[in-house]
């Protein structure tokens, strides 16, 4: 499974963005779909998570901000970044969970990373 992602840039405090990321290639079906970022000198977190059903989980620093969502005909998961902070820059990158056969094991796959940027 290939990741792509677009969406991120340089926006101002209090911005907003909308990060998308879109799978493709040979699978069977994608079960969870979320969002990760990494900003200079600190781990990669998760931001954000949603679920083959839909059910969804967010970091405490972006509940309230951000949301995560997906379309499940495009195979393709968004973050809309709302009421953005400087501590929000960091470079964001998408993790899908798929199957390769109905009886397969999960897989993991990671995009290629968007960076953000929001200036003070």
């Amino acid at each position: 499974v290939q990741l792509q992602a677009s969406g991120g840039g340089l926006v101002q405090t209090g911005g907003s963005l909308r990060l998308s990321c879109a799978a493709s290639g040979s699978f069977f079906s994608i079960n969870a779909m979320s969002w990760y970022r990494q900003a200079p000198g600190k781990q990669r977190e998760l931001v954000a998570i949603i679920t083959s059903g839909g059910s969804t989980n967010l970091a405490d620093s972006v509940k309230g901000r951000f949301t995560i969502s997906r379309d499940n005909a495009k195979n393709t998961v968004y973050l809309q970044m709302n009421s953005l902070k400087p501590e929000d820059t960091a470079v964001y990158y998408c993790n899908v969970i798929f199957y390769r056969a109905r009886d397969s094991g999960s897989f993991a796959s990671w995009g290629q990373g968007t960076l953000v940027t929001v200036s003070s």
